[in-house]
């Protein structure tokens, strides 16, 4: 939240945890032979980075060893792991209703280190989760963090960090990307980083990689993220906060696949071309397909003019 909290100093009365986030650094990289830039989020923390944690920070405000931590998740959730982990660094134990994904490695390797952090109830589809959390909720107190931490609250992290990409970029004299290319899941990170570059001024268009089912990756479900977002903002400080132009929002849907977790031909490829210049692992759910967009987009685009905003952090799974 610090570049947030930089811009708007009555903000540092807004309820934290201190997670340890840290400035990101944007990358450039060279992938057969395509320039593009990397937001390198998932080094947001020492510990588990990725864009879970800048809503953590918010969202775990408050949650101390009496508290008992319930979200939901597929069974590969980095989401979950990520509530499970700062949860136990605050002495809080977590509780996860997860529901069934197509598998993979990293996703296998996620839901095994979660049973190590968690307590893991399986339910067979999404919508009984959900009612085990509600009936969870309803006989017992604890501390609900909403899926994939996409709420108006969460996406104040993802505001700050599109603030602080734009003052990276204005500190190294780097011209703003014309496209950023992110996953879009449950959309807390889309919708923050669309009211972010709103207020930096930014005209940077963002292409939201559709990675679970469209009725969840809509526009609509992402403009009204962002203007509860914006809503929330302007109440917290006093002030007017501009409205994202929804013409700055594109939704690509080429690489999704026909499933939530599905492995697909062209993010494994380009996830290795990616390993293959010396980049970080990325995960066959999310970033991999976001990625592959982002190579195709960089492709046809003058070097440098496309960034891949990196969520997932793979640095663990060699721990």
């Amino acid at each position: 939240m610090r570049a947030l909290v930089a811009r708007y100093p009555r903000l540092a009365d807004l309820a934290r945890v201190d997670l340890r986030v840290r400035e990101t650094p944007v990358e450039r990289w060279r992938v057969e032979d395509v320039m593009l830039l990397i937001k390198r989020d998932d080094l947001s923390c020492d510990t588990l980075g990725g864009n879970k944690v800048r809503a953590l920070e918010l969202l775990l405000a408050g949650v101390g060893p009496d508290h008992t931590l319930l979200t939901v998740g597929a069974t590969g959730s980095t989401h979950a792991l990520a509530v499970a982990q700062f949860g136990e660094r605050l002495g809080a134990v977590t509780e996860v209703i997860t529901w069934p994904q197509e598998s993979h490695a990293v996703s296998r390797a996620t839901a095994a280190r979660l049973t190590t952090l968690a307590t893991v109830t399986p339910a067979r589809s999404v919508a009984e989760a959900y009612l085990r959390a509600i009936i969870r909720r309803l006989r017992r107190r604890v501390h609900w963090v909403p899926a994939g931490g996409s709420v108006a609250l969460g996406a104040l992290g993802h505001v700050s960090a599109a603030l602080e990409l734009a003052a990276q970029l204005e500190r190294d004299g780097v011209t703003p990307p014309e496209l950023l290319v992110v996953p879009l899941g449950s959309g807390g990170t889309v919708a923050g980083l669309l009211v972010g570059l709103a207020l930096a001024g930014l005209r940077t268009r963002i292409v939201g990689v559709q990675v679970v089912p469209g009725i969840i990756a809509s526009r609509r479900q992402v403009l009204g993220l962002a203007e509860r977002t914006r809503a929330l903002l302007a109440r917290q400080i006093g002030m007017l906060v501009p409205s994202p132009d929804p013409a700055h929002l594109e939704l690509d849907r080429g690489a999704y696949g026909g499933a939530y977790g599905r492995e697909t031909i062209g993010a494994t490829r380009a996830a290795n071309a990616l390993r293959s210049a010396g980049g970080p692992q990325l995960d066959a759910t999310y970033s991999a397909k976001a990625f592959s967009v982002a190579l195709e987009r960089a492709r046809h685009a003058p070097d440098g003019r496309v960034l891949f905003w990196l969520t997932f952090d793979g640095r663990w799974l060699d721990g």
